[in-house]
């Protein structure tokens, strides 16, 4: 029998999830998050498992056969930081490059594997994060392209 993803979409209303954050700054920062990856990837956001945010999703089958769907962008307010996912490292030389360059430019941020960890959104170039994001989402794109 094959893994079960653990992380799944689910029904919860995303503003609902939102207006019980605390605090206030919690919710002002996770709204702005949310509509920076809606404008950057076009899509709605949607809860993943029972406190990740994710914009669209896409399919994958790993080599050993297992397969499941993800979602294909996102991030986690978590109590002390949000935790924003970048869901891929191709290996790819250039893009690695530019990622540091881009981290080096972002302001107070910690990387754990492809999380990116920031603590408060003041704390950060805004523009800098939306082109992380942003190379991420087309990276995504490029590797499982849309349906």
């Amino acid at each position: 029998m094959g893994q079960v993803n653990k992380t799944v979409a689910t029904d919860v209303d995303v503003a609902a999830y939102i207006a019980a954050l605390e605090p206030e700054r919690r919710r002002e920062e996770t709204s702005a998050l949310v509509a920076l990856y809606e404008r950057i990837t076009g899509e709605p956001a949607k809860m993943w498992g029972p406190s990740m945010i994710g914009f669209g999703e896409y399919h994958y089958t790993y080599d050993s056969g297992r397969s499941g769907t993800s979602m294909r962008s996102g991030f986690a307010p978590r109590k002390g930081k949000h935790s924003i996912y970048l869901m891929c490292d191709t290996g790819d030389e250039a893009a690695a490059q530019n990622q540091e360059a881009l981290l080096g430019r972002l302001g107070k941020h910690k990387m754990e594997k492809s999380c990116l960890c920031i603590n408060r959104l003041d704390q950060v170039d805004m523009d800098v994060l939306e082109e992380i994001i942003a190379n991420n989402v087309a990276e995504m794109n490029r590797l499982y392209p849309p349906a």
